[in-house]
């Protein structure tokens, strides 16, 4: 926890004078519930199970994984701030109030996306999602395509590798996909529960079963605290979900500080910047998220 406070801590708009602002990112998970810390922007909400137009999260891991994102710390007096607390959050429901969901669910809110992503602004794509099925291990399954076809747009999309290391390619799917930045936990060798677990070396290790390398970059994921679905109050969740929404605040504020940046300027300073923790490559990807050198001076970038 120590060390996802210090990210957060480097983030915030006094030491870096960016807070996201700007940029929106779109969150593909339970839903949102409409916490303080949110504030009024939360400029979007899709219900793609129930059609329902007002936010709501019948879950709390939505919300959670928003509030590290873009949480503005506001209830707690700052203490609990996400990473770009002045991003524009995009909330689409595609799991239902246990978590679960279908993956023509997930290929439809990411339509939506792509078909909104000029007028709403939409920059980044959370996912915080994945499965484990062997009918979608496959880079030709639905779900690869879809989060490719969102990278193709130009969108950034960031996804979990999953919960089902240590083994070697338990990355879960879309985190396969080659195109898309796949996020480890780089302190999963702290005992956590997830979802009413004991876990311990959960995060998904690549390589994927077209060998290719996973996940891309690692960073804090044990007993992150954020908003839950319940006015002013927090709670505290962990597992790669809590470490992909770091990555992606970091990527708003690389955004608003570099806007003329291709989700392939991004993902290649996420690998020059990443700080190497001696793991192995299938372990850390390029290495563990440094917030600080991610946004330090580039001469020559956009």
């Amino acid at each position: 926890m120590n060390q996802a406070r210090e990210l957060i801590r480097c983030s915030e708009p006094e030491r870096s004078g960016l807070t996201g602002r700007g940029i929106g990112v779109a969150v593909l998970d339970t839903g949102i519930f409409p916490h303080e810390d949110f504030g009024t922007r939360v400029t979007a909400f899709f219900d793609v199970l129930h059609r329902g137009r007002e936010p709501y999260d019948d879950n709390g891991h939505g919300t959670h994984i928003s509030a590290i994102i873009g949480g503005s710390g506001y209830a707690s007096g700052g203490r609990y701030r996400g990473i770009a607390p002045g991003c524009s959050l995009i909330s689409v429901k595609v799991l239902d109030s246990k978590g679960g969901g279908y993956a023509s669910d997930v290929l439809m809110g990411l339509r939506w996306i792509r078909k909104h992503k000029e007028e709403l602004g939409i920059r980044i794509v959370n996912i915080s999602v994945g499965s484990y099925s062997r009918k979608y291990m496959s880079e030709n399954s639905a779900l690869v395509q879809g989060v490719n076809a969102a990278w193709d747009d130009g969108l950034v999309v960031v996804v979990a590798a999953g919960n089902n290391g240590p083994g070697r390619m338990t990355v879960t799917t879309p985190g396969i996909s080659r195109k898309v930045i796949t996020v480890g936990c780089s302190d999963d060798h702290k005992e956590v529960n997830v979802m009413g677990s004991r876990m311990v070396d959960y995060s998904g290790r690549g390589p994927t079963g077209a060998c290719i390398c996973k996940p891309e970059i690692i960073a804090p994921g044990a007993g992150i605290i954020s908003c839950c679905n319940e006015p002013g109050k927090y709670s505290v969740k962990s597992g790669t979900s809590m470490s992909t929404p770091i990555v992606a605040g970091a990527i708003a504020l690389l955004l608003e500080k570099y806007p003329g940046m291709s989700n392939r300027d991004v993902k290649l300073r996420l690998r020059e910047r990443a700080v190497d923790m001696g793991l192995p490559q299938n372990q850390q990807g390029w290495g563990m998220l440094d917030v600080e050198r991610l946004l330090e001076d580039a001469p020559g970038l956009p």
